[in-house]
């Protein structure tokens, strides 16, 4: 599916996913960060629960909601990682701002 593109020198940011330390690339979306580190699926649907993960990368799809800094149903290949940042993965519906 997606594959990164060869290692260039450059900065990292550090940021959490689901609590646990990751690393991406200054200037990567978070549904980039979240694919470079191995997470494929960043949702569960709220009626079958079946697994979804960042698909179109420019904000079409809607796959790629994630809570990010508390703030739930975030676009991930809309929002750019931040140090510090605290990514979520959801599991069903959240409400607005949660």
């Amino acid at each position: 599916m997606f594959r990164r593109l060869p290692d260039i020198a450059g900065d990292r940011v550090s940021f959490t996913i689901d609590g646990r330390p990751a690393e991406a690339r200054s200037g990567d979306s978070v549904a980039a960060a979240l694919l470079a580190n191995g997470v494929a699926a960043c949702r569960n649907t709220p009626v079958s629960g079946a697994a979804r993960g960042p698909y179109c990368m420019m904000g079409v799809c809607f796959d790629c909601l994630v809570t990010i800094d508390g703030t739930g149903n975030r676009q991930g290949c809309q929002v750019r990682v931040a140090p510090g940042m605290a990514v979520e993965t959801q599991d069903g519906k959240r409400e607005a701002g949660r």
